[in-house]
């Protein structure tokens, strides 16, 4: 049986902390990331890659808003934007490694509810760093919401609503079915919010004739860990590999009573609160993520680094319904 595997890949794992996030860093990047990924396709499994764009996004946002020559564009239209820029240097990263084709790079529009709460609270970092002062000055300048992120400084937040839907699903597991590696849900997907969060169908109609309107989108970002569950639930994937800068989950973080989380089963993850207990805040999603895969039918969720992802691929076995043993070094959760 061929197994199917959905890697979620950090924004922040394209444009390194430090990096000013200029072409070439993003192709170092993401040819390290391509070379990690390979192993897995190497070891037997079907990939669809999900990537973040948090950087790279609030970037664009800032090109956005440093001229009047042109219009600026709307948060959701920058994401499409991150999708064609990051899914063409995975794509090709991937084809220097596999033969050109090997993968393909998908737009992909992902829906939400324009009632969900998380409009009125920005949690979703994008965009640089910048020290306190800077951050401030902005958020008065530009109407912007700032919060401290990883202790690294201080970054723009905006709204990161649940993904309800993809549009593009029957295309991404003909893609799959294909042999092709995917890239999909680039940056989450393109955040839809019209028609209450549903697209019109041929046969229950209208279809717009002019259009979509601009109210269709949403100004948001969504969690690319949030979208890489859903669709990997939707393709009915057995892992979910959720790619991060660190090897493992630390439980009980910065206290006397520390340590790192290997494999473990969903039921007994449950009463942790992972989402409290991470090393990281941005960990939560991660977690979440995790956890919904397995209780909505997924075999295996595995939170680790690239180096720890590609030193062992084989040993990712999402038929163990209760493993014996983790790929080393990695936070693992099974059912």
């Amino acid at each position: 049986m061929t197994k199917t595997a959905v890697v979620a890949l950090g924004g922040n794992a394209l444009t390194l902390p430090g990096q000013a996030g200029t072409c070439e860093e993003m192709l170092g990047s993401a040819a390290a990331m391509a070379a990690a990924v390979n192993e897995v396709i190497e070891a037997g499994w079907r990939l669809v890659i999900v990537h973040g764009n948090g950087p790279q996004v609030g970037n664009l946002a800032l090109q956005q808003e440093s001229t009047t020559l042109v219009p600026a564009q709307p948060l959701a239209v920058l994401g499409a934007m991150t999708q064609g820029q990051l899914g063409s240097l995975i794509a090709l990263s991937i084809d220097l490694l596999r033969g050109p084709g090997s993968a393909a790079s998908l737009i992909t529009h992902v829906t939400v509810d324009r009632a969900d709460p998380a409009f009125l609270a920005p949690t979703k970092p994008i965009g640089p760093f910048f020290d306190r002062a800077q951050a401030e000055r902005l958020a008065a300048e530009r109407g912007w919401v700032v919060q401290p992120d990883s202790g690294h400084g201080y970054r723009r937040v905006v709204a990161s609503p649940e993904p309800t839907g993809i549009v593009e699903i029957d295309a991404i597991r003909a893609l799959v079915d294909a042999g092709l590696l995917v890239i999909a849900a680039g940056g989450g997907g393109i955040p839809l919010a019209g028609w209450g969060g549903a697209l019109p169908s041929r046969g229950g109609g209208p279809l717009l004739a002019d259009g979509p309107p601009r109210s269709m989108f949403a100004d948001a970002v969504i969690d690319k860990d949030r979208a890489a569950r859903l669709l990997a639930t939707l393709i009915g994937a057995q892992a979910l590999l959720l790619v991060t800068a660190v090897d493992r989950v630390m439980l009980d973080y910065g206290t006397p009573r520390e340590s790192s989380l290997a494999t473990i089963s969903a039921d007994r993850s449950r009463p942790l609160t992972w989402q409290k207990a991470s090393s990281r805040p941005e960990h939560g999603p991660k977690i979440g993520a995790a956890l919904r895969f397995l209780a909505d039918g997924g075999q295996l969720a595995v939170i680790t680094s690239p180096g720890l992802l590609a030193e062992d691929p084989g040993r990712l076995r999402p038929w163990r319904r209760h493993p014996d043993r983790a790929m080393p070094g990695a936070s693992e959760a099974a059912r």
